[in-house]
């Protein structure tokens, strides 16, 4: 008996010795509250609702750790599940970890990572849009796949040396599951033997920061395969990339600064949706953005921004002026007020909200768009 308890004390110290060289964190975000927005059909109607999908920032909860290996190596990992607010229902198509999935390890000379995890697209931009997944913000507005840049399959690296960051991403088949990677995207089930580039997707960045000022540049390719299809938001129709040499591009060049206690941030997005199809038009949009962020007091925060987009093919332009007001109840609590509008072009009909679907004006029409919330992180 004695032997055995001797045992069990030496394994229970083993356990100790090691969890105390690892950690694990839980954490989350929710966020909700109730949105006004007007002309949301062709018919002028507007609605007030909870949103589905964001508020200032998508509601998350997720675990990550670490554990070191010795000699500045760690064995590193993160599981981050989105969902609705409104409803409990999973975000991502109904993925339980539809965010990130991901397991890799860190060193000295940057991580090296694998899983369902975001592209560079969304590194590249998370500085420089101070907005950022807001339901007003406007790079989204205009693109649902900026905040939601993220890939299946995929091999990341990413790694900082004398305040450069140089990373890249490479994904086997972008959206396994079929359910729907990004909104607007079709789906694009993965790899088919003896076709390396369908549903393929990589991404490159290149950032410098230092100082309170930052400059990055960021590219990012998507081919086709079955299922697969671009969204230009805009009031188009959405048309397939079924072939593997179709290709979705964006490419972006930004910067951000801080000027005392102000920061600002602002950039350029191009959007090249070219195919291989002669029956199929190729499509190329440009969106310029300016955001800035200024704390009132330790407690109170103003932020908002101007967005524009133009897409020459198809004759739709769009422009979102939104405002943004943070007050923090606690360090982890904070209620908002925003708002937001949209002026479209003639032919256009962009929407102002990501709050879920049905707001789409009618072309030409303009929107407005007010939010109400409270958000709680741990």
């Amino acid at each position: 008996m004695k032997l055995r308890i001797a045992a069990g004390l030496a394994l229970a110290g083993m356990s100790a010795t090691t969890w105390a060289q690892s950690s694990v964190t839980l954490y989350g975000i929710v966020d909700t509250g109730i949105e006004y927005v007007s002309h949301v059909d062709a018919a002028g109607d507007s609605v007030v609702r909870m949103p589905g999908i964001t508020g200032e920032m998508p509601s998350r909860w997720g675990v990550r750790g670490n554990e070191d290996l010795g000699g500045g190596v760690a064995a590193i990992f993160a599981l981050e599940s989105g969902f609705n607010m409104r409803s409990g229902t999973l975000n991502q198509g109904g993925r339980l970890f539809g965010r990130q999935a991901w397991v890799g390890l860190s060193s000295p000379y940057g991580n090296l990572t694998f899983g369902r995890q975001y592209t560079m697209t969304y590194w590249a931009i998370a500085d420089a849009d101070l907005l950022g997944p807001d339901i007003y913000g406007g790079t989204a507005s205009f693109d649902q796949y900026l905040p939601s840049a993220r890939s299946d399959n995929t091999v990341v690296y990413k790694g900082s040396y004398a305040g450069f960051t140089l990373g890249a991403t490479w994904s086997f088949g972008r959206d396994s599951t079929g359910t729907g990677n990004s909104p607007g995207q079709g789906t694009c089930a993965g790899p088919v033997p003896g076709s390396a580039q369908t549903c393929r997707e990589w991404s490159a960045m290149l950032r410098y920061d230092r100082n309170g000022y930052g400059v990055a540049a960021a590219y990012d390719q998507q081919n086709g395969g079955a299922g697969a299809a671009a969204n230009l938001y805009d009031g188009t129709p959405t048309f397939a990339l079924t072939n593997s040499g179709d290709t979705d591009v964006r490419m972006q060049l930004n910067g951000y600064a801080h000027i005392g206690d102000l920061r600002i941030g602002g950039g350029w997005l191009g959007r090249r949706v070219d195919t291989v199809s002669p029956t199929t038009p190729n499509v190329h949009s440009d969106q310029f953005y300016l955001t800035s962020s200024y704390p009132v007091t330790p407690a109170f925060t103003v932020d908002g921004g101007v967005y524009h987009i133009v897409n020459a093919q198809d004759d739709t332009r769009g422009t979102i002026a939104a405002l943004r007001t943070t007050y923090q109840l606690s360090k982890q609590s904070a209620v908002y007020l925003q708002g937001a509008y949209l002026w479209n072009s003639a032919k256009a009909a962009y929407t102002v909200s990501q709050g879920g679907g049905g707001t789409t004006p009618g072309l030409g029409m303009g929107q407005l768009g007010v939010m109400a919330g409270i958000r709680h992180s741990f």
